[in-house]
């Protein structure tokens, strides 16, 4: 396969898996803590990736096992509590659309910080994709009034650490197999999750005597297996034929699916809502092109 259709095959599977997790996540919430639900989805991740990567992890050098431990705490050990917290009281389409910062940070701290070049066009596209983003925050807020804002909070953090750990992968990572990556990450941060898991009272009647228990673990186990496990690999495999900037480009896909499943649950979703979407297509398109 080509590695520019390559490049665009992965961008459009991690944006149907990604976008698909918001609703994950919220489905899960009506069984779990948000605690429980961030612990619980990093073991069950972990648990998926030991099975088929536990033997790429000797290809990881000593030098840079510190970066893969860097790059499972930034890259997934807080985010799957920040946005699990988040959508306690916002809507996952809005937590989706506020990840859609990720592009601009990755932009702005790989040029600060990892020293990451970026074209004109490349960040003209992203702030394009920014304008669109948003467009649907202020029309998300509008519908909305009754969220409480204050718990984007969370999501902006995590879009800062998901920044991060973009540049890292590509920086310090890129000679280092995706799976190899992504099992490492999680040598690191399973035992933090299982300590989260078991002061959180998980292993309880209480918890299990839930009646919505049973399908907030299945729920997990989705967004475990594909929103994590899956996506993970395929995440650092796009960033290393590509760019950063690209790679975080999928966060601006990642709103006009989940905006669909909250279509599908009862949410609103309008003529500026679609115009938007456009907008943040047109800003992913521009974030792509290089000049040659």
């Amino acid at each position: 396969m080509q590695s520019t259709t390559k490049k665009w095959l992965l961008l459009l599977v991690l944006s149907l898996i990604w976008g698909s997790s918001f609703i994950l996540i919220k489905k899960s919430l009506l069984g779990l803590t948000p605690y429980q639900l961030g612990a619980l989805r990093t073991v069950i991740t972990g648990l998926f990736l030991f099975t088929v990567g536990l033997r790429s992890i000797k290809s990881i050098g000593k030098r840079e096992w510190k970066w893969v431990v860097l790059s499972g705490f930034l890259g997934s050990f807080f985010p799957a509590f920040l946005f699990a917290i988040a959508e306690t009281e916002i809507d996952s389409a809005i937590a989706s659309i506020l990840n859609s910062l990720v592009p601009l940070n990755t932009v702005l701290f790989g040029f600060a910080v990892f020293k990451i070049a970026s074209t004109r066009r490349q960040v003209f596209g992203v702030i394009i994709g920014f304008i669109g983003t948003s467009m649907l925050i202020l029309k998300g807020a509008e519908l909305n009034p009754q969220q409480n804002y204050l718990y984007a909070g969370y999501v902006l953090i995590a879009t800062v650490m998901y920044a991060f750990n973009a540049n890292i992968i590509k920086k310090h990572l890129q000679n280092v197999k995706p799976l190899a990556i992504a099992t490492g990450n999680y040598v690191a941060i399973m035992l933090p999750s299982i300590i989260i898991l078991w002061y959180t009272d998980f292993f309880t009647d209480s918890t299990f005597e839930d009646s919505n228990f049973r399908m907030s673990v299945i729920y997990v186990t989705i967004l475990s297996f594909f929103g994590t496990a899956l996506a993970k690999v395929l995440f650092n495999n796009l960033i290393q034929i590509s760019t950063p900037v690209f790679a975080s480009s999928v966060t601006y896909l990642m709103p006009v699916v989940a905006l669909v499943w909250g279509l599908l649950d009862g949410e609103s979703f309008g003529f500026i809502q679609t115009l938007a979407s456009a907008i943040i297509l047109f800003g992913v398109y521009l974030a792509h092109r290089r000049k040659t």
